[in-house]
């Protein structure tokens, strides 16, 4: 077990990248929802100090290659947290860039596209990068214990990915690598799902994979656009119905449940087999279920109707028992049956809450699966923003759509592409006065040409024989490339190697009219390099706005 799970108390005065960035999402969907200067200040706020965490280099190393944003906490002065945690953690960049996102938007939208693009779009186009290149490695998932892949963070990056294509191209930019690698992300996020009807949370074979990080999931996937689109997880969708009462299902044992039944609101925790404290139910658990429901209650009622599959209908039967598949529009008393029925066990969630919460309405991470008496973290920032989160959405309080219902298509099959992306510190920090709403929309123009920061896909192909146990980078004389130091430099994939086409390769978004020169190295397992001998390769991207390129080369 790691060290930081064996601590009987934690006092959690730091700064969470994911949590700071769940948090500031919630500040953003309100503020784009009424604007109000305190909160304004609060997100400018939050901008900046994200702009400076990114540059901070930290375990999980620095902004050169990208990997120090996977860093998961920070001490509040900003400094780096050096003690043994569980990193990285790759949620945060993508989770920052949805949150951050939301205000560029708002920006656009009210005329300040400059600003968008100055201060909100390099900080995000760092995180972009990052998800782009890092997606398909293991990292610790949002409860900071497993290290391997995570529906929770694989879904964020699939979200971030899409709508940070569309903010890049409202700010006069691109986000080539966004376009090429969302897709195979959304397809690699199927493979959670399992036949026992439910999300399978995380891939390691000493849990039964039901766990809250899948209706967290739910919720922060939703689109009230996308309709109950199964591939992004959409709330209503039949497999996360059917996952709810699985992960709810799962926890009715503890002492807090008795007498609460299938079909009754119960106390969630984060997995059934948790240790941390003895495993409870948490209170931003227990509002993540019931949002999920009010999500679903939302699009039913734009909709019109609801749709009961054979994957789906174990939930609704224990709602409304007579209910079979088919689907019932909004004329129907089946319609009218589910929708009290369901409205009904999302406000029981909140009741559960309700009851447990101390007196002074402060709440902490926990509250006891056998007394209910709050436990944990004391004033969990999550917590209280998981709260204000369900209250919206039980009010009919939506954030605005972020392109699902077009980014929902699979492709054939699935590939586990990356792209190394560049890296800069955002420098630009200091907003505007008097950021306030226009009395219209204002439509951004239409870009015409390609950005000035547009970069090219660069797919490098490297013939070389190598041995069990080697691996194959690519150096050169700029930051991307690792300023010639092999540690720093991009390992390329033997994921298309074979004998008789001893081929690694790797794809790198690089700025047009980039010039460099550039070397293979070949790393043995003892960690020694072997160089290509000289001279130097060189290389030019082009500036004619071309999408990709590929260089074919073979070892010297």
């Amino acid at each position: 077990m790691p060290a930081w799970l064996t601590v009987p108390i934690r006092i959690d005065w730091y700064t969470w990248t994911r949590d700071a960035a769940l948090v500031s999402k919630l500040v953003v969907d309100r503020f784009t929802d009424e604007y109000n200067t305190t909160l304004q200040n609060t997100i400018h706020a939050y901008a900046a100090a994200q702009a400076k965490l990114q540059g901070v280099s930290n375990p999980s190393g620095s902004l050169s290659n990208g990997a120090g944003l996977g860093e998961p906490k920070f001490m509040v002065d900003l400094k780096q947290f050096t003690g043994d945690w569980g990193r990285p953690q790759r949620d945060g960049p993508p989770l920052r860039a949805t949150a951050l996102i939301g205000y560029g938007r708002w920006l656009v939208s009210n005329g300040y596209a400059d600003t968008a693009k100055n201060i909100i779009w390099p900080i995000v186009k760092n995180d972009l990068a990052y998800t782009a290149q890092y997606w398909n490695q293991t990292g610790f998932d949002l409860w900071e214990e497993v290290n391997s892949s995570s529906f929770f963070t694989i879904a964020a990056a699939h979200r971030a990915l899409v709508e940070g294509s569309a903010f890049a191209t409202s700010v006069g930019s691109s986000c080539s690598a966004c376009d090429a690698i969302a897709p195979q992300i959304l397809c690699f996020q199927q493979s959670f799902w399992n036949n026992n009807g439910y999300v399978t949370s995380n891939l390691v074979n000493y849990r039964s994979g039901k766990d809250v990080n899948s209706i967290l999931t739910s919720i922060h996937s939703f689109d009230p656009a996308a309709g109950c689109d199964v591939n992004t997880f959409q709330p209503c969708s039949d497999k996360a119905l059917a996952n709810h009462k699985a992960v709810v299902d799962s926890m009715r044992f503890w002492g807090v449940n008795s007498g609460r039944t299938a079909g009754k609101a119960a106390a969630v925790g984060r997995y059934s087999e948790d240790v941390y404290y003895n495993g409870n139910p948490w209170y931003l658990a227990t509002l993540a279920a019931a949002e999920q429901l009010y999500d679903a209650l939302y699009v039913w009622k734009k909709q019109g109707s609801i749709t009961v599959t054979s994957t789906s209908l174990a939930f609704f039967k224990d709602l409304v028992s007579s209910v079979s598949t088919g689907t019932y529009s909004s004329s129907s008393s089946t319609y009218t049956s589910i929708i009290t029925a369901v409205t009904t066990y999302a406000d029981g969630f909140i009741d559960v809450v309700a009851q447990y919460t101390p007196s002074d309405g402060s709440l902490t991470e926990q509250f006891d699966k056998n007394s209910g008496a709050a436990i944990g973290a004391t004033h969990l920032t999550w917590s209280y923003a998981a709260f204000l989160s369900a209250a919206a959405r039980r009010a009919g309080v939506v954030p605005p759509s972020w392109g699902a219902a077009s980014a929902n298509s699979l492709p054939g099959s699935c590939a586990a592409s990356t792209v190394a992306g560049s890296y800069a510190t955002a420098t630009a920090t200091s907003f505007p006065a008097n950021l306030t709403p226009a009395s219209t929309t204002v439509t951004p123009p239409t870009p015409t040409g390609c950005a000035s920061d547009h970069e090219v896909l660069v797919t490098f192909n490297e013939k070389v024989t190598t041995s069990y146990g080697q691996t194959v980078k690519l150096v050169g004389s700029i930051a991307a490339l690792g300023n010639w130091a092999p540690a720093s430099g991009v390992a390329l994939s033997a994921s298309k190697y074979t004998s008789s086409n001893p081929t690694w390769y790797t794809t790198i978004a690089l700025p047009q009219g980039t010039s460099f020169t550039y070397k293979y190295v070949v790393v043995n397992s003892d960690g020694s390099v072997r160089w290509e001998s000289d001279p130097n390769r060189s290389y030019a991207v082009a500036s004619n706005c071309a999408a990709t390129a590929t260089i074919n080369d073979t070892w010297r």
